[in-house]
């Protein structure tokens, strides 16, 4: 919060709890904005229009958003903020960090701003619970982490686009060039089974959204832990998985949702990212009729991706000939994104996948 509006907060905070309007109608933004107008005129403030505008915004922000965030959020060319501490917060904008003038008043005051957010949608963050996830308005990504996992309470919001991008735009960037979008599409066309494959921050849930959007009328089934595919098909069907109590019980994993996803009649089965043993049951619907499905992997090229992908079937306790011909089998092509050295996201190679004697080879399709 700015230092104008520091020493408000405490009394126009009381004056809105109690407001009128505020009881009946709840605390959305807009009538928190009449709110704490109301407030600032009882509490006798005067200030030029722009100056009034400003503070009430800055103690809305306050009082039912992130605080000092809110500001860098207002950016459209910011698309992550990462606080490392109160006094230490980073944006991502334009593919690059930077540092931002933008603070907390105390660790203490950032815990308490995150778990007022996390507070309406049932997540607890407290010692006994030091981290969460969750998806805010908008589509928001949220990450926090607390001591003693964190040396300080560090806060990671990822904006997921709203805006699918075309292949245009894309080519226009220098991400996608266009012969290379032309073979995705017909890939994606000719229900070839696709992996995404870049480290974080690379593109891959964009890149997919776009490949998405193009498998006409069929059927798909997206299975996410958190909503950034957001209806990029036509005939769009989303799951989503779900963690356990407090006490352990009620969990809903991606595994369970890919076993669901297969008796729900999907032409294309698509996650999100896979990370650990639920793909095994991607691999298997990819082999069992599911042609054109799709997913994500955090690998840096495709040989990285096909090691990733035959570990991770491992970890569902196959033996290793086993893991290594599911993959083969699978996947028909390995689709690699990568960043420049100015953070700009680049598509770096396209690579078919085939069986040779068990084992998953991959051969080049197109490369930068």
């Amino acid at each position: 919060m700015s230092v104008a509006t520091d020493g408000l907060r405490p009394t126009i905070a009381a004056r809105v709890a109690g407001d009128a309007e505020v009881l009946v109608a709840g605390a959305d933004r807009t009538v928190l904005r009449r709110a704490v107008a109301r407030a600032l005129a009882a509490e006798g403030v005067v200030a030029p229009p722009e100056v009034w505008a400003q503070l009430v915004r800055d103690l809305v922000d306050d009082l039912a958003g992130l605080g000092p965030l809110e500001e860098l959020l207002r950016d459209p060319e910011v698309t992550e903020v990462m606080v490392n501490g109160a006094d230490v917060v980073h944006v991502e904008r334009g593919g690059r960090l930077e540092r931002s003038g933008r603070t907390f008043a105390s660790d203490d005051d950032l815990v308490t701003v995150v778990a007022r957010v996390l507070g309406p949608l049932g997540i607890r963050l407290d010692r006994a619970h030091p981290y969460a996830d969750a998806v805010l308005g908008g589509g928001l990504r949220l990450h926090v982490i607390l001591p003693p996992l964190a040396e300080r309470p560090t806060l990671t919001l990822r904006r997921v686009a709203a805006v699918v991008p075309d292949w245009t735009s894309l080519a226009a960037s220098g991400s996608v060039p266009e012969e290379a979008a032309e073979l995705l599409v017909e890939l994606v066309r000719a229900r070839r089974n696709l992996v995404v494959c870049g480290g974080a921050g690379a593109g891959k849930t964009t890149l997919l959204a776009r490949l998405l959007a193009e498998v006409g009328d069929d059927r798909v089934l997206v299975i996410e832990d958190a909503p950034e595919l957001s209806h990029p098909a036509r005939h769009t069907v989303h799951l989503r998985t779900r963690p356990g109590t407090a006490d352990g019980v009620g969990e809903v994993t991606v595994a369970m949702l890919v076993r669901n996803a297969m008796r729900m009649r999907p032409d294309r089965i698509v996650i999100g990212e896979v990370r650990g043993a639920e793909v095994l049951d991607l691999l298997q619907a990819m082999n069992t009729g599911h042609d054109g499905s799709a997913t994500t992997v955090h690998a840096n090229g495709v040989e990285e991706a096909i090691v990733r992908l035959e570990g991770m079937a491992l970890l569902a306790g196959v033996p290793q000939a086993a893991a290594r011909s599911q993959v083969a089998a699978g996947v028909d092509a390995l689709i690699a994104l990568g960043r420049a050295r100015d953070g700009t996201r680049l598509l770096t190679g396209i690579a078919s996948v085939e069986q040779v004697r068990g084992r998953a080879t991959t051969g080049t399709l197109w490369r930068r």
